[in-house]
């Protein structure tokens, strides 16, 4: 039997990692390199517009959501004070997602591996999922499908450029 998400977050060894950590369904950790500095770049990027973009909640990066599949660590994301509110105070892990979720690939992903995380986001209650790819190019998603641009940030621009 797995560790639950809390028992992770405490325990020592796993807190000096220098590594990604999510879980999987049956509670095992999962390791992954940090992401790279674009990678970074761009989640502080698409994190920054959506804070200027949207009013009413807050932009942030490394979100920990409990999904079917285990705790996820979204890359950025937009959520509202309502739903932070909504989230259980006891844990430190979101059990509804938020609004927006966004996934930044690297050079290791894979498309199915990203379509699966969307598809645990959207079973949580998220509203939009985007990618973007290691060009800067978005692409937005709703529960029915691809979009052509996002319906909750319309202003949200298709391509992230690095500064």
């Amino acid at each position: 039997m797995g560790m639950t998400w809390k028992e992770i977050c405490n325990d020592p060894v796993v807190a000096e990692l220098p590594f990604r950590i999510e879980s999987d369904e049956w509670g095992n950790v999962l390791m992954s390199p940090p992401p790279g500095l674009n990678h970074s770049r761009r989640q502080g990027r698409i994190a920054y517009l959506l804070g200027r973009l949207l009013k009413g909640g807050s932009a942030l990066s490394e979100f920990p959501l409990q999904t079917a599949k285990g705790v996820k660590a979204i890359d950025t994301i937009w959520i509202s004070r309502e739903r932070i509110a909504r989230q259980p105070r006891q844990e430190d892990i979101a059990v509804l997602a938020p609004e927006i979720c966004v996934e930044v690939y690297s050079p290791r992903n894979r498309r199915g591996e990203i379509e699966e995380k969307k598809r645990l986001y959207f079973e949580r209650g998220a509203l939009e999922c985007w990618t973007c790819d290691l060009k800067g190019n978005i692409s937005f998603s709703d529960v029915t499908g691809p979009i052509s641009k996002s319906k909750y940030c319309p202003k949200f621009p298709s391509k992230i450029e690095l500064e």
